[in-house]
């Protein structure tokens, strides 16, 4: 047999080092797209430059649904591993999987709770189901992979299709925009101070978790999906034997890519209500941009493999992202801070917010870099670990010992 090229044979700790610097340009990607929406000048008196409306578009159009899709696949990829570890260990996969969940709904409320982001909510609760169709054959999982990414357009399909009918497209459209008037005089005054700030959050949990429609699957479950079919597959494992297929979904997601930007805007839909249009326009949530993520992963995946010398190349991401949790939560607390009105009110153009992510991710790897020289695992990594696991793993570094217990 063939050795398995460095970047994807385990260190000591049991990991994958392709996975980690995966996980390292999925952060650094958040990064950008974070301090793009969170600092941006948006006053109609900050002028721009063409280099500055470049990296706004670019940022937008290369960067933003793609980094986060990329995380989403990567946790996708981590919860199967976990998994398929303690089955191989004849461990109890349902108590333990769902333990993992807990602990990471506990960091994901907080977190919710008190800066806004909620990603990691979404990651806890789609996680669930995750557990209950990982048997299920791959053309099942295709088509609910399918379904869950369309899974939003259905509510307001429905209703422009049936207002469309019934009232004609003036009618629909009438329809629609006192509906959105509706929900503006709805909403709720904006906070004044970070205590308002706390109870519009948990308001904002309540009603999501009364609200029929948060039962709709959502694309971060099409990409757990499409994570646990890799690791079925073996992608990870052994990627020259699949690169056939890699190659493929890497051609899938910029032809996705290509006919979302370029290809749907061109579609007639003036016979058609306003809302039926912009779904359409939106590819009904099966063509998508963020598809694109499988086209950086895959280049990534391929380049490690044909070319191991880039993985101590690229060595800085992997050191990020074996911390990926902590320095998510890390990077959102640091954003938050700068950017809240409720804190620093920071407003940045361009040119300042590139660098200002660029020198938060050096810091991200610095930091991370001084933490793993002396324990194992990322602070919230390790809580993670002892809530799964029911039992304290070793944190800090000795000699001879890697203290670890699954390769995730």
């Amino acid at each position: 047999m063939t050795p398995a090229p460095a970047a994807t044979v385990p260190d000591s700790s049991g990991r994958i080092a392709i996975l980690d610097i995966l996980r390292g340009f999925a952060l650094f990607g958040m990064i950008v797209v974070h301090f793009h929406q969170n600092f941006r000048l948006t006053v109609p008196e900050s002028a721009h430059t063409r280099i500055e409306v470049w990296i706004g578009n670019f940022t937008w159009m290369g960067i933003e649904q793609k980094s986060w899709a990329t995380f989403a696949f990567l946790f996708g990829v981590g919860f199967a591993v976990l998994m398929r570890s303690a089955e191989r260990r004849g461990e109890s996969v349902v108590a333990l999987y769902l333990r993992r969940l807990a602990a990471l709904a506990l960091v994901a409320f907080a977190l919710d709770i008190f800066t806004g982001f909620t990603i990691l909510l979404d990651y806890a609760l789609w996680g669930v189901p995750l557990l209950l169709i990982r048997k299920w054959p791959t053309g099942a999982l295709l088509l609910v992979a399918v379904l869950s990414a369309s899974a939003w357009t259905i509510p307001p399909l429905t209703t422009a299709v049936h207002d469309w009918a019934t009232l004609g497209r003036e009618g629909a459209d009438r329809a629609t925009e006192s509906a959105r008037k509706a929900q503006i005089a709805s909403r709720p005054a904006p906070p004044r101070n970070y205590r308002e700030f706390v109870g519009y959050r948990l308001r904002l949990l309540q009603r999501r978790f009364t609200n029929w429609r948060s039962l709709l699957p959502t694309s971060s479950f099409t990409l757990f999906i499409l994570g646990l079919l890799a690791v079925l597959r073996g992608i990870f494992d052994e990627p020259r034997r699949h690169a056939r297929l890699i190659a493929v979904f890497m051609a899938i997601g910029l032809t996705s890519w290509l006919v979302y930007w370029w290809g749907l805007p061109l579609l007639p839909t003036g016979f058609a209500p306003q809302t039926f249009a912009m779904l359409l326009h939106e590819g009904l949530g099966v063509i998508s941009d963020q598809w694109l993520a499988f086209t950086y992963i895959g280049a990534l995946v391929l380049l490690l493999t044909y070319r191991p010398q880039w993985t101590q190349r690229l060595a800085l991401f992997g050191t990020a992202g074996r911390m990926a949790l902590t320095n998510y939560v890390l990077q959102c607390v640091v954003i938050f801070l700068l950017s809240s009105p409720f804190a620093f009110g920071l407003h940045l153009s361009p040119y300042y917010y590139t660098l200002g992510a660029i020198l938060l991710f050096s810091a991200t790897v610095l930091l991370s870099r001084a933490w793993l020289s002396r324990f194992l695992y990322g602070p919230l990594e390790w809580m993670w670990r002892s809530i799964t696991y029911l039992r304290i793993p070793l944190l800090r570094r000795v000699p001879g010992s890697d203290g670890s217990l699954t390769p995730v």
